[in-house]
């Protein structure tokens, strides 16, 4: 369990890829139980909330309440676009664009658990937008670092996709296989401190083994 900080309310760490944020397959291991786990060795109360997530292949760094009032006012900084998130991403097609914004609307497939891009007029459509400006370039690969805006199922995934520039491992939307989860993660969370208001950021260099010849490795 890797704790970058904590206190009375909350509990930042860092998931790795391939660990789910929640899960409901018994005896599956996931990031609450393994918060929870924690707390319980600490002597402390295992009451842990998940606040937002992460895809099961995706790593980075996450926080969790440690009581239903720090939730509460940490779900309200997602809900009014206070809660900032940033991620990396690795594509490998060289002509896209080295920054911009990217607008769509969503709509989450529950059979298949996959999302797509729809007209703005479905009625089913999410908003999704980001931001992203490319910061390296090697071989054939661009790193991408990004501002997510909107929270929607598979966002960034799917955003990438549907301009023919996939993120590498991301099988699911057409990425290329490489044996690893794919190249995504979540580098960087900022919020206000539920209780203090003070405002918090934590940044994290990606572990994946696709990061490893990237100037953002650890």
């Amino acid at each position: 369990m890797d704790v970058i900080f904590e206190d009375d309310s909350i509990l930042v760490c860092y998931k790795p890829s391939g660990v789910a944020t929640q899960t409901k397959n018994v005896g599956e291991q996931d990031m609450l139980s393994l918060v929870n786990n924690y707390l319980a060795s600490e002597n402390q109360q295992p009451t842990a909330h998940v606040v937002h997530r992460l895809d099961q292949p995706v790593e980075g760094v996450m926080v969790f309440a440690k009581n239903s009032d720090a939730a509460n006012k940490l779900t309200k900084q997602i809900t009014d676009h206070s809660f900032r998130k940033k991620y990396y991403a690795i594509i490998n097609r060289e002509s896209f664009p080295d920054e911009g914004e990217l607008v769509d609307y969503l709509v989450k497939d529950n059979r298949t658990n996959l999302s797509k891009v729809v007209k703005e007029s479905d009625p089913r459509a999410k908003k999704a937008v980001l931001r992203y400006r490319s910061i390296e370039e090697w071989d054939d690969k661009k790193l991408l670092d990004i501002d997510l805006y909107t929270g929607r199922h598979h966002q960034i995934r799917i955003q990438l996709a549907s301009r023919t520039a996939p993120i590498i491992g991301d099988v699911k939307y057409g990425g290329i296989a490489t044996g690893h989860n794919l190249a995504l993660c979540s580098h960087f969370i900022g919020f206000n401190h539920p209780v203090t208001g003070e405002r918090l950021g934590f940044d994290i260099k990606p572990k994946g083994e696709d990061f490893a010849d990237s100037k953002v490795a650890s």
